[in-house]
């Protein structure tokens, strides 16, 4: 489960380095590079767990794949609401799609490079 997580935290923080370097600001962010990436581990982490997405045993089934995905969408609005929070600033609905999908295909991925590596043939 370890490797799981720590997966989807460095995948998360390259898709956050992503997105302040496709907007230009990726010199300039600093600490409000934080102010992203904080608020979505918080929001992967509360949502992730419910659907399975930690699950060993699933997570080693390439039918299971989808877990991940699922959640990611589930936690891009939380996320965003809590970014807003934070920064004391309007939901941007456009940001909230934006990041859950390319948080989703990003998480995808990753699982299936998971997959390939610790779970294919077993």
């Amino acid at each position: 489960m370890l490797v799981l997580m720590v997966g989807d935290i460095l995948t998360l923080l390259l898709v956050t380095i992503y997105g302040f370097a496709r907007h230009s600001t990726l010199d300039t962010a600093g600490v409000r590079m934080l102010a992203t990436f904080l608020p979505l581990l918080v929001a992967w982490f509360l949502i992730a767990p419910h659907l399975g997405a930690f699950d060993l045993q699933r997570a080693a089934e390439l039918r299971q794949v989808w877990r991940p995905v699922w959640a990611m969408l589930l936690a891009a609005p939380l996320f965003a609401f809590l970014r807003g929070l934070w920064l004391n600033t309007p939901i941007v609905p456009i940001f909230v799609l934006v990041m859950g999908g390319i948080g989703a295909v990003a998480l995808l991925l990753w699982r299936m490079i998971y997959w390939k590596l610790f779970s294919q043939g077993k």
